[in-house]
């Protein structure tokens, strides 16, 4: 069978879109031999016999419409162009131009070189080129070289054009193939920098920040057993503040060791903080002597863990900069759940000792800030209120922003 091993195949995943802009233009290409092809043969053979013309014009409306078939049936199309080939030869010799041939013939033959594979190929290759032959041969004053002309014309021409196409199609889909290998293997390379990056910081952190403040709280937590047990030796205010270092001190541990567990891809979302861990948060503020007023307006939900995790954070900085840049006295944070978004806010009294200005232009803290709210899409407002006696902070974050990953 000509047809077995075709080319051919309809893809599942292919582009329906690609599909049916093919089928177009098959149908487009099939009318336009019709066309051509019907117009010739009227005009070449005025003096036939109505029924000839009739049977000969059905020959020809039903080849040049099976170009419109799926590919997968080019070897039969070709061989009925071919079957059609002849006959129209012969019913043409004896009219003024018998050398006449179809359109559609070539059509199918590029068709054949197109799709076909290799045996295929050549037996629907060779049905044309014989048929070429033959109607060349029935027609007057024939010879070899025009019968070996009229092969190569109507059927090896339009077949290598057919398979330098497929050929050209199939290197382009190899470069394709080669670039996205490419790109793939490049961005395997990357992540495997970014992993050693990350490992690499993970253990500086270790190495570094884990060693010092290990040594804080050590320090700290032994003077506080010696004052402990002198009683009456130290200001009750001074233990306070050493309890307070040593429990902040484990709260740093605990922060740098989710921060080590994320570089390292073994966090557990179970283990990550957010802002159901304020509490704590706040409790560590007030042992450092800044009072801490927080409230929830809104209906509290569930938040993504990013999300959960950045508005921890962002709550820290806003602690932290009250303490370091603060009156002193109180903080006011408040949490504001909207439909599609989280607001975070903070006010504190201003210090006399604070240049704010200088501070917010160029304070890492603030800048740090921002950056998260952009992850989530969000804007970061700040600046004096209340006549310039009160710093205020405010955060909108997007609560619907996908974002994938943890946000240290």
């Amino acid at each position: 069978m000509i047809t077995s091993g075709t080319r051919w195949s309809t893809r599942r995943d292919e582009a329906p879109g690609v599909m049916r802009s093919l089928s177009r233009q098959a149908r487009l290409v099939a009318l336009m031999c019709l066309l051509v092809d019907v117009a010739i043969f009227v005009n070449a053979t005025p003096d036939l016999p109505a029924s000839v013309r009739i049977v000969a014009l059905i020959a020809i409306v039903g080849v040049d419409t099976a170009l419109a078939l799926p590919p997968k049936y080019s070897g039969p199309v070709a061989v009925a162009h071919a079957v059609a080939a002849v006959g129209l030869a012969l019913v043409l010799r004896s009219t003024p131009d018998p050398n006449w041939s179809l359109a559609g013939g070539m059509i199918a033959a590029y068709r054949v070189g197109a799709w076909l594979r290799d045996r295929s190929s050549i037996g629907a290759l060779l049905a044309l080129a014989l048929a070429a032959a033959l109607a060349e041969s029935v027609a007057s004053f024939s010879t070899v070289l025009t019968i070996a002309i009229a092969a190569a014309q109507n059927a090896f021409i339009p077949w290598l054009v057919g398979r330098y196409t497929s050929a050209r199609r199939g290197y382009i889909s190899e470069l394709r193939h080669n670039r996205e290998l490419e790109l793939r293997d490049a961005t395997a390379e990357m992540e495997r920098a970014a992993d050693r990056l990350r490992t690499s910081i993970a253990r500086d952190l270790h190495d570094v920040i884990s060693h010092h403040v290990s040594a804080i709280g050590v320090h700290t937590g032994a003077a506080r057993l010696k004052l402990a047990a002198r009683p009456g030796f130290a200001d009750p205010e001074i233990v306070d503040s050493l309890t307070a270092v040593e429990t902040s001190s484990r709260s740093a541990m605990l922060d740098l060791r989710r921060v080590l567990d994320v570089l390292h891809r073994t966090s557990d979302s179970t283990n990550q903080i957010g802002i159901g861990n304020l509490d704590e948060l706040f409790e560590g503020v007030r042992r450092s002597g800044l009072a801490v007023r927080f409230e929830v307006s809104g209906t509290p939900r569930e938040l993504p863990g990013s999300l959960d995790i950045a508005l921890y954070r962002i709550a820290q900085e806003m602690l932290t900069n009250a303490l370091r840049y603060g009156d002193g006295t109180t903080v006011e944070v408040e949490l504001g759940f909207a439909e599609e978004s989280v607001v975070l806010s903070a006010r504190n009294g201003i210090g006399s000792h604070t240049e704010y200005d200088d501070w917010s232009a160029s304070g890492r803290g603030l800048a740090g800030i921002r950056s998260r709210a952009a992850l989530f899409g969000g804007g970061v407002s700040h600046g004096p209120v209340a006549g310039g006696s009160t710093w205020e902070t405010k955060v909108n974050l997007c609560s619907d922003t996908p974002l994938s990953g943890e946000t240290l």
